[in-house]
């Protein structure tokens, strides 16, 4: 068939589906510039009715991909493609794609697991997956952790909410322990009255229940005493902190001797 043959074809295809190709393409620019602003507000109506932070990204994501979806059927109608014709190819396609993305799968189903259950929310700290930071968002595949070095890690929702998981945000109050060495020959009642006047002496420490001082072990270079006090959850790193610099400086002032682990060798002459 000749070039003069096709033209009248071609031509008929242009003037039948070039107003529709084109009226569709700008209905699809037109509407992901609402979908947008449609999303943005509903952040904002949100953020207005002080709905959990946890659930906003996630919300948000939600509407927004379905919004989206509706827009892309909505273009293809204008477009002439049969609603019976377009379900029937999309649940073909939803089939593929959901055996090749079954992971994405579940870790969407992870998102709405974790949002249903909530093990955390955003602002705690957790350890999990082999990382530990700062709650940021729970998104609909993904939760983002920032860590107290200002990483931003990524975890997949699936494994998170199957795996092993450490919220230290879940109790308002937490346990500090610490571990502290004297010498052999050392008075043990002397290092425990220093310990309880510095716990004492530290108003971020609870009274009650009572801090626990005892022996622990009697170590190779070093009799252990252990010490148990509980905090508020947010003064936990500044008590242990302090305590280990205030036992330092005062055991020194009070004689008491912090031993490093040191080796006696004897050399026998024959």
């Amino acid at each position: 068939m000749t070039l003069e043959e096709l033209m009248p074809q071609i031509l008929n295809l242009i003037f039948s589906y070039g107003p529709k190709l084109v009226g569709a393409i700008i209905i699809l620019i037109i509407g992901f510039w609402v979908v947008k602003a449609l999303s943005g507000g509903f952040r904002r109506l949100l953020e207005a009715r002080e709905i959990d932070a946890s659930l906003k990204p996630f919300l948000v994501s939600l509407v927004s991909m379905l919004l989206k979806v509706i827009l892309v059927i909505s273009v293809l109608t204008t477009m002439g493609v049969e609603m019976t014709s377009l379900i029937a190819i999309l649940g073909a396609a939803g089939l593929a794609v959901g055996m090749a993305l079954s992971g994405t799968l579940q870790n969407f189903a992870g998102g709405v697991m974790i949002l249903i259950f909530r093990p955390f929310k955003v602002g705690d700290f957790i350890d999990a997956q082999g990382y530990n930071g700062t709650v940021h968002a729970i998104q609909i595949f993904n939760t983002i952790l920032k860590t107290p070095d200002n990483k931003t890690i990524i975890i997949p929702n699936g494994g998170l909410s199957t795996g092993s998981m450490t919220n230290f945000s879940s109790e308002p109050k937490r346990r500090v322990d610490w571990t502290f060495g004297i010498a052999y020959g050392d008075d043990v009642d002397n290092a425990k009255a220093v310990i309880k006047m510095l716990a004492d002496a530290d108003t971020r420490i609870h009274k009650d229940p009572e801090v626990f001082i005892a022996v622990s072990a009697l170590a190779d270079s070093s009799v252990n005493i252990v010490v148990r006090a509980w905090a508020n959850a947010e003064d936990y790193w500044g008590v242990f902190f302090d305590m280990n610099e205030n036992i330092y400086k005062t055991f020194a002032k009070k004689g008491i001797s912090i031993p490093f682990p040191q080796m006696d060798v004897h050399m026998h002459k024959d």
